[in-house]
């Protein structure tokens, strides 16, 4: 699959804006939660916070701006256009370097790695750690096209990922994940083009029955009992979207607090944050996230590639070199005897100090010298 690509421009009809703006001032609020806690799911008092800033304060043309600043395209495949940022380093010689997002994320979660990956020089870093960044939106999510008929899974996803980076003239890059990233990314090296030097995963997809293995040591035990906590308090919203997205999406589309609220508790629950959203994110920052599934009405899509996923899955050993960054507040930290056993050639492995599940978008510096310790191996 090799799409044809052309230039594109984020512009949202101010109309759209204005809608946004009435419904949610005319929101019809729930009553409070029952628990002083998030146990029951995102606290009254937070989301009403979220939405008066959404509301009185927020300027989603700035995050326009910002989008289009870094070099905003769109790749048609046959039946699909996907949109993705291009932004190509000045230095010579820069690695080509492949994102890739995940739910509840978009592009936004990179945007404050753009700058010190393909201009390290600007940074404080060394020329010789430059990148040019390709980062595309899922299909289904932000600007890209809604597939209008299945099969869109994470395996065609990659194979549509390969033709983008063909596309582009790209004769030996790498490919970076987490999140259904990681998936795609996984599906990447399975696939292994030759192209694709390295791949990197902040979020390392187990082959199944990896974590059957006996005897497991105290971090492997520890990481047994947080699974076995995300799946008992935390898994709801894959089981609804891997099952009935459809059903789902009609409360998502229609009310822009309901799919602010589906988002920010994902927030709450997997960065490294002690419980508060807002000590590592703005309020802006959250919006900007959000309004990439509010504006394209994305809460349908976006929830169906769980679905997809649901219907096929792809795994296989991966070969080609891989580099893996274990960030504490990941719902999910593999001990590296697990991830061996999917993973034949690490040749890059970290634990990094702080930072979550949207490991680019809350530690954007370390993530950034992730990036550049872990392709440093195969330069």
């Amino acid at each position: 699959m090799i799409p044809k690509i052309s230039p594109f421009e984020i512009h949202v009809p101010e109309a759209d804006l204005d809608d946004l703006k009435s419904r949610l001032a005319r929101t019809r609020w729930t009553d409070r939660e029952t628990v002083d806690d998030w146990s029951q799911g995102a606290p009254l008092a937070k989301i009403q916070s979220l939405i008066t800033h959404w509301r009185d304060a927020y300027d989603w043309r700035r995050c326009e701006a910002m989008l289009n600043g870094f070099g905003s395209s769109r790749a048609q495949f046959d039946d699909l256009g996907i949109h993705f940022l291009h932004v190509k380093s000045p230095h010579p010689n820069a690695l080509p370097l492949l994102l890739t997002h995940g739910w509840p994320g978009s592009v936004v979660e990179f945007a404050g790695v753009i700058g010190p990956l393909t201009d390290p020089v600007a940074h404080g870093g060394r020329a010789e750690d430059a990148f040019d960044v390709v980062v595309p939106a899922l299909p289904g999510y932000g600007f890209s096209d809604k597939p209008t008929r299945t099969g869109w899974n994470a395996a065609r996803i990659a194979e549509a990922w390969i033709g983008l980076m063909r596309a582009l003239g790209y004769k030996r890059w790498v490919a970076q994940g987490g999140d259904w990233g990681s998936v795609v990314t996984h599906c990447i090296a399975g696939l292994a083009p030759p192209e694709c030097a390295a791949v990197h995963f902040n979020m390392v997809p187990l082959p199944p029955g990896t974590t059957k293995t006996p005897d497991p040591t105290p971090q492997e035990q520890a990481a047994l009992e947080a699974m076995a906590k995300h799946r008992r308090e935390g898994a709801g919203y894959s089981t609804q979207q891997s099952s009935k997205p459809q059903t789902l999406g009609y409360g998502l589309v229609d009310s822009p607090v309901a799919q602010a609220a589906w988002v920010y508790e994902k927030f709450h629950a997997w960065s490294d944050c002690g419980g508060d959203p807002e000590s590592v994110f703005t309020h802006d920052q959250l919006l900007d996230n959000i309004m990439l599934y509010w504006l394209p009405a994305a809460g349908t899509s976006s929830g169906r590639l769980y679905w997809e996923k649901s219907v096929r899955g792809e795994r296989g050993k991966v070969q080609i070199p891989v580099g893996v960054s274990i960030f504490p507040g990941e719902i999910f930290s593999p001990s590296r005897r697990w991830a061996e056993a999917g993973l034949a050639n690490i040749v890059y492995w970290n634990e990094v100090e702080r930072g979550g599940h949207f490991a680019a978008f809350e530690q954007p510096a370390l993530f950034v010298g992730e990036m550049r310790a872990c392709f440093r191996q195969i330069r």
